[in-house]
């Protein structure tokens, strides 16, 4: 289970005067920080990147818990219950066992019920305790000659994922340092922070503590700017590194449930299993790196009426059930020489919706949208 596939990023590490920045002393911030500091050898940041290039591991299980303040408004609430929603906000628990590429498992599990997860070679499936509800599907041939890719929930479910995602957009606009080191889960753990160069972000830094002895990432903290609590945080508070039991991959039925087959969508060629953004014609990136602002255009929704007007026919993308014209009615109307529309903000990213029906989104201010708006 590794988190790096090649070594590009170590390339964009801090100058090496800076790079040598190692383990310093204080108590580590952030709500799952409980334990004292563990003194450990210094590290730099570029040999903890190699760690997480270089971990293996046969198989891994543990309890995750996250948690999100993301400064959403209200109605967050007017849109339909699934994991994105649910997922924005509170605290979440999350079982998970991993044993390789082809057998992975994640339960999140609340008050009301449980959702899983489950791959066991190429059959996945999904269950939902409270509608007593599964979908089956079978992974076929990519037509690669390669096997079919790992399945894995919409959004990361460890902090491993997480780490997969910032770690991948590290480029010349990152400052990579070492933090404070920190016990997570038991585990003696190093820190590693990367940090946007560019001012016009709202993300202030992303935290991942690693493992010394495992190199594994064991929580992934992301802080908005002008905070020192995470708007964002998870992190293993258990976790055991032997390879769980095959019985943890077989999906059994409860009595009574409903069973759907799905059937397995072919990957477009060239990547398998991977889509990438600038494939849709209708969604252009502005800038780069952690100031990045993504543009689509959602024809027909808007229309060029009232951004409080309920368009006929809804955006592509827009989930069922959304009522959009409360979703409009409840963000602020802006306007100015790009035009007019609806803005939503949160502590880590801004969206833009004109009302010549534009989507503009990013991890930047008002300002950095507008700009984009403009042109």
């Amino acid at each position: 289970m590794s988190v790096l596939r090649s070594r590009p990023v170590l390339r964009w590490l801090v100058p090496a005067t800076a790079a040598v920045a190692v383990i310093g002393g204080g108590a580590a911030i952030g709500t799952f920080a409980a334990e004292a500091e563990p003194s450990l050898p210094p590290r730099t940041a570029a040999q903890l990147l190699v760690d997480l290039q270089t971990s293996r591991l046969e198989g891994v299980s543990g309890t995750v818990v996250q948690r999100a303040d993301l400064g959403l408004p209200p109605l967050a609430g007017l849109l339909p219950g699934n994991d994105l929603t649910t997922m924005l906000t509170g605290t979440h628990t999350l079982r998970v066992w991993y044993s390789g590429p082809e057998r992975q498992r994640v339960a999140l599990l609340d008050t009301l019920g449980e959702q899983d997860v489950i791959r066991n070679g190429r059959d996945v499936w999904t269950w939902e305790s409270r509608t007593n509800t599964a979908q089956h599907r079978t992974l076929g041939d990519t037509g690669t000659g390669q096997a079919a890719p790992e399945a894995r929930p919409s959004l990361p479910a460890t902090p491993q994922q997480a780490a997969d995602l910032a770690l991948a957009a590290i480029d010349p606009s990152t400052q990579v340092s070492v933090g404070r080191s920190a016990t997570v889960a038991g585990q003696d753990a190093y820190e590693l922070v990367l940090q946007p160069r560019d001012q016009g972000s709202l993300v202030h830094q992303l935290r991942i503590a690693i493992d010394a002895k495992q190199h594994v990432p064991l929580r992934f903290e992301v802080l908005a700017k002008g905070s020192d609590q995470p708007a964002f945080e998870m992190a293993f508070t258990q976790i055991d590194y032997r390879r769980p039991d095959a019985d943890q991959f077989t999906f059994n039925p409860p009595p009574g449930v409903t069973v759907t087959e799905e059937k397995a969508e072919r990957p477009a060629a060239g990547k398998p299993g991977h889509v990438e953004p600038a494939a849709d014609p209708q969604v252009r990136a502005v800038g780069t790196g952690w100031t990045t602002v993504l543009v689509a255009r959602l024809d027909g929704a808007l229309g060029g009426k009232p951004a409080d007007a309920k368009p006929a026919v809804p955006p592509a993308g827009a989930a069922p059930g959304m009522d959009l014209s409360k979703l409009l009615g409840g963000l602020a109307a802006v306007k100015g020489d790009w035009g007019s529309g609806r803005l939503l903000t949160g502590k880590l990213f801004s969206v833009l919706l004109t009302d010549d029906g534009r989507v503009l989104a990013g991890a930047v201010t008002p300002e950095r949208l507008y700009q984009a708006a403009r042109g």
